[in-house]
């Protein structure tokens, strides 16, 4: 698989990564095997930073779209997001408040759907 790939899987940001990683491409069992036994570049990568836009809204617990309607689009570090989540932005609450209403619309959603499929899908009168 493509480099890029391969870093969206491991949940790491392919500029960061080292060249050798970014140059050929990367096979499923050398993924499998980054997966179960990280070299030391990707254990401090997911542990530092800078991280790609899904890492960052899932630690700030937002969406991905909150974070361009914030005009957060530059990767950021564990260091910056500690410093946002201390310093609660404004825009960090309003977002933190749409992402947890949509996931809270989602999840009736699914269970509404679930017990129409368990009841048969027609409703009775």
């Amino acid at each position: 698989m493509k480099p890029e790939t391969a870093a969206k899987k491991l949940g790491v940001l392919l500029e960061a990564t080292p060249e050798s990683f970014r140059s050929a491409p990367v096979s499923r069992s050398a993924l499998q095997e980054l997966q179960d036994s990280p070299p030391e570049w990707l254990v401090v990568l997911r542990r530092e930073g800078p991280h790609p836009r899904p890492v960052v809204a899932a630690r700030l617990g937002v969406s991905v779209a909150g974070l361009r309607r914030a005009e957060l689009t530059e990767p950021q570090t564990t260091a910056q997001i500690q410093a946002l989540l201390e310093h609660k932005p404004e825009w960090l609450l309003r977002e933190r408040e749409t992402h947890a209403a949509v996931m809270a619309e989602n999840a009736r959603v699914k269970r509404d759907r679930a017990a129409k499929a368990g009841s048969g899908g027609a409703p009775r009168d």
